[in-house]
C-alpha cells in the first residue's frame, strides 16, 4: 500500500507521535495506513543471545516484561516514557521510525548492540541504530519500508545499565536524559557507553566521557570527569523546557546518578531507576 499510494501515505502505528503533528498541521498525508491488525508484530522473545521486540509493541508491555528486566536500562526507558495512557498505546517501532530527537527509545538503546529490521519491496534488511537514525526525523527507512523488529543483543556478565530522564510533569518530553550501560571487571569500568538525549538532532554518545571511564575505576572523581565531559558533548537549544546551559547541567547531574545506578546493578544490586521532576 505504502507504494501504490506513494508519498502522500503515512503510517499509523501507536499514533503518539503522528497525531500530534496532525493536530498542529505539521503533517497532512493524503492516506493514513493503520498497521496495528497486521498479525504477529507484537512480541517480546529472547532468541540467541538477543531480545527480540516487534515493532507494535507497545511501551506498557516492555514495562511489564520479564525479558525486558533482563536489560535493566530498557525497562528504565518504556517506565518512564510519558503517562500510562501514551505507554499503553505507543510502539518501540513507532518511536524509532519517528526518529523524535526528543524521545527516549533511540537514546536508552544506542547504548546497546541494537539493530532494527526493516522489510520493504526489495525484501528485509537489518540495519545498526546507530546508521539508522541519520537526522532529527530523519531514518535510513526508504518511504515503502517499514520496521517489523528491533533486535538487542544481551550484554556480558557483571554488566548493568541505566535510563534517567528530567521533566517537568510526567506527560512531556524530558528536558534532558542520560542513558548509561558498562560492564565491569572487578571494580574497573572494562566497558561503558553514554548517550544523551533532548540536547542535540539525535541522541549523542559522549565518547570523551566514555574514554575517562574506560579502564578506569569507578571513583567519585572519576565519575565527576565523566559527566563533566558529557556536558561539553551537549549541543542543546535554549526552548520552554530550559536554556541552554541549564540542560547541560541536567546532563552533568544525570550522567553522574545514572553511573552510580548502572555500576551498582552491575555488581548485582536491585537499585531502582526513577526518573526526576522539576
Amino acid at each position: 500500500m505504502l507504494g501504490q499510494l506513494g508519498d502522500g501515505a503515512k503510517l499509523l502505528a501507536g499514533g503518539q507521535s503522528l497525531i500530534p503533528l496532525l493536530k498542529l498541521r505539521f503533517a497532512n498525508p493524503d492516506h493514513l495506513i493503520d498497521v496495528n491488525f497486521i498479525p504477529g508484530t507484537s512480541f517480546i522473545k529472547e532468541d540467541s543471545g538477543s531480545l527480540r521486540f516487534g515493532a507494535m509493541t507497545r511501551h506498557a508491555e516492555i514495562e511489564n516484561s520479564a525479558l525486558a528486566k533482563k536489560i535493566p536500562v530498557l525497562h528504565d526507558c518504556a517506565n518512564g516514557i510519558a503517562d500510562v495512557q501514551v505507554r499503553n498505546r505507543g510502539t518501540i517501532g513507532g518511536s524509532l521510525a519517528e526518529a523524535d530527537p526528543s524521545g527516549d527509545w533511540a537514546n536508552a538503546l544506542i547504548t546497546l548492540d541494537t539493530k532494527v529490521h526493516c522489510l520493504g519491496p526489495n525484501g528485509a534488511r537489518s540495519v545498526p541504530l546507530k546508521d539508522f537514525i541519520k537526522d532529527a526525523y530523519t531514518t535510513d527507512l526508504a518511504h515503502d519500508e517499514l520496521v517489523t523488529e528491533v533486535e538487542v543483543k544481551l550484554p556480558p556478565k557483571n554488566s548493568g545499565g541505566a535510563y534517567l530522564a528530567f521533566k517537568r510533569t510526567a506527560p512531556v518530553y524530558p528536558s534532558a536524559s542520560a542513558a548509561v550501560q558498562l560492564t565491569l571487571a572487578g571494580d574497573v569500568c572494562q566497558e561503558v557507553a553514554i548517550a544523551l538525549g533532548c540536547v542535540g538532532l539525535t541522541a549523542i554518545r559522549a565518547k570523551d566521557a566514555e574514554s575517562l571511564l574506560r579502564g578506569k575505576s569507578l571513583d567519585d572523581k572519576t565519575i565527576a570527569a565523566a559527566a563533566e565531559a558529557s556536558r561539553a558533548a551537549a549541543d542543546p537549544q535554549t526552548d520552554r523546557r530550559g536554556s541552554a546551559e541549564y540542560k547541560r547541567a541536567l546532563v552533568v547531574s544525570l550522567v553522574k546518578r545514572a553511573i552510580h545506578i548502572a555500576a551498582r546493578r552491575a555488581r548485582g544490586e536491585q537499585v531502582e531507576g526513577v526518573h526526576l521532576y522539576a
